[in-house]
């Protein structure tokens, strides 16, 4: 008798396998597209998405952030799971380290510190007490690298929990998975 509740069972867990497999290729073909048309304003093949590139961004997080299409996937990924507070933060540290004028530093060491580093703020990062309080005396007379500790901090959060979880994540499997298939149709 349990065999007859089974049977039904596997069948349709079969059927919602096969009907996953076919959503998943088609959100990773519609998120190809969308990523090649947010960079297509250039023609050259380096534009390009490839499965090549794809592939390396599992090597380690810094060539993932290093390619366009991998910091942008990230990116995704980290908003899907509403966890990317530590993207934004390190990347506005990196547009904050390039910034010249004293006055622009300051403003922007201000607002940095308002959005992400002090407790409670909209986008809090995870870091120490004594980080989160060196970084408010640092913000008084800012330097380029006032953030420097926490951008370490964040990154390593980054390298060892939302990077491994995004290499397991289907949206990075499916590109895969249709640049091999777009590659092996040639």
């Amino acid at each position: 008798m349990p065999s007859l509740i089974v049977e039904p069972l596997n069948t349709q867990e079969f059927i919602m396998d096969r009907d996953d497999r076919k959503r998943n290729k088609n959100i990773g073909k519609n998120f190809m597209c969308r990523l090649q048309g947010m960079f297509s304003h250039s023609s050259s093949s380096e534009s390009r998405l490839t499965l090549e590139d794809t592939q390396q961004w599992s090597q380690s997080l810094e060539r993932l952030l290093d390619s366009k299409y991998g910091l942008a996937t990230f990116r995704n990924f980290l908003k899907s799971e509403y966890s990317d507070e530590n993207i934004e933060f390190w990347l506005t540290c990196e547009d904050y380290k390039k910034i010249k004028s004293s006055f622009r530093m300051s403003s922007r060491a201000k607002k940095i510190y308002e959005q992400f580093v002090k407790a409670e703020s909209p986008k809090e990062i995870n870091i120490d007490y004594h980080t989160r309080e060196q970084i408010k005396r640092n913000v008084k007379s800012p330097t380029v690298h006032c953030f420097d500790e926490a951008q370490k901090i964040v990154f390593g959060l980054m390298e060892r929990d939302s990077y491994p979880r995004f290499l397991r994540s289907d949206i990075y499997r499916t590109l895969l998975e249709n640049l091999s298939a777009d590659a092996a149709k040639g």
